[in-house]
């Protein structure tokens, strides 16, 4: 998008003195407006003209410091916050698709009308503003209150005395979260109660292989205030051993029992351990919680550290850890990292930014066997025969769905444990959803098929599509899925369902370390990834979200017009 200036040709002396005057005339209009607003509750300023912006376009303006994002659509003009709520990304640099603008770098989406977010990751909406075309200028009011303020709790009801009716959750991540306050924002009036085995409030879980070192008070989602304030009663370090879905009751791991009206099992997944000959012993860690992170981080700062597992968790870990252990090595079972998910091209080239890191690798191995002296970690045996100096050992080889304590519920789970659910979330019980990392669920782009997808957005819509179909809303889960991982600071994006994909084709050079990537199955495009690409990825995640079809030929194109980059 151009800015405002670029709009007014500048040609000559002639030219230039003119553009000078009406910067001074456009610069004195503002501050009138200002003045006018400032012993009223609102400032106003005039941000741009009305030619300024076509339909379809949008730019960051100012009003009284207030970065404001600027949106023309269907002839109208609307503004809402410039930064993205989940981590403050500039919404100018993302995708506006009708009346949707989507962050470039972890896919939120909000509504240019409203400011409600309705795709995530992030849980608050972005404040709104008003605006005024008049005599072909654009004016935007902002509320003195709201200044500084990028982002908004939407209104929440809370619980109303009387009303007898329970909607217990089962788990403490993002789909428990996004469930209770969709409840209360669409005003349900009952008692909510959100179980969790963890000692903190729902916490920003991704963050944990990315900055291991982060006090709680980084992640934490909501403080404790914000659930009494809302009346969602937060049950911290409890642990659902059964459920009765005859008698609608759940057990806790305290020998409580107690009484649902409605259940969402949200349980996510746990890191699958190591089973080799020393995985007992001391030094050997899993990445699952808040303390693991906090642990691993202390444990390895001057040590040697061995991960794992090549995948996202692993090579997460390992980059973290690069600068701060005396030696890194990771172990993994294919020839590249993420050469599943991402492709053998993207997995070579993560391999060469962390052996830049002094990062050694051993590909094509697994580890047979951890010895260890005095009961602590020494050294980690390979197929290969190589062996490795370790003080601690990370595994990052998988995750099992928490479901174990579904036996006896009727509750059906497919082979891998994990919870089938249909597209309203429901289970095959009355009553009884599902949502998040723990489920087998139907993903529109693949006609239903049934899968599961361990990602922090999908486990977010997952919550609140579970409360809209919870109040009878009849609501399908239609999201497409979204994720990114952080090596030394460089974030790879990934949009789609890649599965079972025959082909990449690539724009850019990978070698390079920007390129966009196009998954190919049957002739269209399932999948997309990206470096340094932005925003191809989320302009690509809003083509899928509309059930539009992207061929093989398109990616094959040179012309990415159609992706408008």
């Amino acid at each position: 998008m151009t800015d405002t200036w670029d709009s007014v040709n500048i040609g000559g002396v002639w030219d230039h003195l003119c553009w000078l005057d009406w910067c001074t005339n456009i610069n004195s209009e503002r501050k009138t407006d200002m003045s006018q607003g400032q012993d009223q509750d609102e400032v106003t300023g005039m941000v741009c003209l009305e030619s300024d912006l076509q339909d379809g376009q949008m730019r960051e303006v100012e009003v009284e410091e207030q970065k404001i994002l600027l949106v023309r659509t269907g002839g109208q003009y609307s503004a809402v916050g410039s930064k993205c709520s989940h981590y403050g990304a500039p919404l100018i640099k993302g995708t506006l698709f009708g009346d949707r603008v989507r962050c470039p770098f972890h896919g939120a989406c909000y509504n240019v009308k409203t400011g409600d977010i309705e795709e995530y990751p992030g849980l608050d909406c972005l404040p709104s503003y008003k605006v005024k075309v008049e005599d072909g200028k654009v004016y935007v009011s902002v509320d003195k209150k709201s200044l500084k303020q990028y982002k908004r709790v939407k209104d929440m009801s809370c619980r109303e005395p009387g009303v007898n009716h329970t909607i217990m959750l089962i788990g403490g991540g993002p789909a428990s979260l996004l469930c209770a306050e969709t409840l209360r924002q669409n005003f349900y009036k009952g008692r909510i109660v959100m179980v969790t085995k963890e000692p903190l409030p729902p916490i920003d879980k991704p963050k944990l292989s990315k900055a291991m070192h982060l006090d709680s008070a980084n992640l934490v989602l909501r403080p404790v205030d914000f659930f009494q304030q809302y009346d969602i009663e937060l049950w911290t370090q409890k642990e659902a051993v059964s459920v009765n879905s005859i008698d609608k009751t759940v057990k806790l791991n305290d020998g409580s029992t107690h009484h649902y009206n409605q259940l969402l099992i949200a349980t996510g997944c746990r890191a699958r351990p190591l089973s080799c000959p020393g995985s007992g012993l001391e030094g050997v860690r899993v990445l699952q919680s808040y303390q693991d992170a906090r642990d691993i981080h202390q444990s390895c700062v001057g040590k040697k550290a061995v991960v794992v597992g090549a995948s996202f968790i692993g090579m997460e870990a390992a980059s973290y850890l690069a600068d701060k252990a005396t030696s890194v090595t990771m172990v993994g079972n294919g020839s590249y990292p993420f050469q599943r998910s991402l492709g053998p091209d993207i997995g070579k080239m993560t391999m060469q930014m962390l052996e830049e890191k002094k990062v050694k690798f051993y590909m094509n191995d697994e580890v047979i066997e951890i010895r260890g002296e005095n009961g602590k970690v020494k050294e980690v045996i390979l197929k290969s025969g190589a062996i490795v100096e370790a003080d601690v050992v990370i595994a990052g080889i998988g995750v099992i769905p928490n479901s174990d304590f579904l036996k006896g519920s009727q509750v059906v789970v497919d082979p891998r444990k994990a919870v089938i659910i249909d597209k309203f979330m429901r289970t095959n019980v009355s009553d009884v959803f599902g949502a998040g990392d723990v489920t087998s669920f139907p993903l529109t782009m693949r006609q239903g098929q049934h899968v599961n997808i361990g990602h922090w957005q999908l486990a977010s819509a997952h919550g609140r599509f579970a409360a809209l179909n919870m109040l009878q809303q009849k609501k399908e889960i239609i999201s497409v899925p979204f994720f990114w991982t952080v090596l030394l600071g460089k974030s790879i994006r990934y949009t789609g369902y890649g599965e079972g994909y025959t082909e990449i084709i690539f724009k850019g050079k990978v070698e390079e370390r920007k390129f966009l990537a196009f998954y190919i199955k049957d002739d269209q495009v399932v999948a997309a990834a990206s470096l340094m690409f932005d925003p191809a990825v989320a302009r690509l995640a809003e083509i899928m979200s509309i059930g539009q079809v992207i061929s093989k030929s398109q990616a094959q194109s040179d012309d990415l017009n159609w992706l408008q980059m």
